[in-house]
């Protein structure tokens, strides 16, 4: 059996944006995969910060 191709699957970065707009040093980031056929937008998903210590909204940075 053939392995199928990864080619529509991309390697994107999350980043928190209430660490980036605090100026506070150190910002959350996650590295997720998505489908870029089925979700070509950028992606908000509600993640936990370990700085700000609670969950909050991570935005895909490029």
């Amino acid at each position: 059996m053939a392995k199928k191709s990864t080619a529509s699957r991309v390697t994107v970065h999350l980043e928190c944006t209430e660490c980036r707009a605090s100026g506070v040093p150190g910002v959350s980031r996650y590295s997720i995969k998505k489908n870029k056929k089925k979700n070509p937008k950028r992606l908000e998903l509600s993640k936990y910060c370990k700085f700000e210590r609670k969950h909050t909204v991570h935005k895909e940075i490029r």
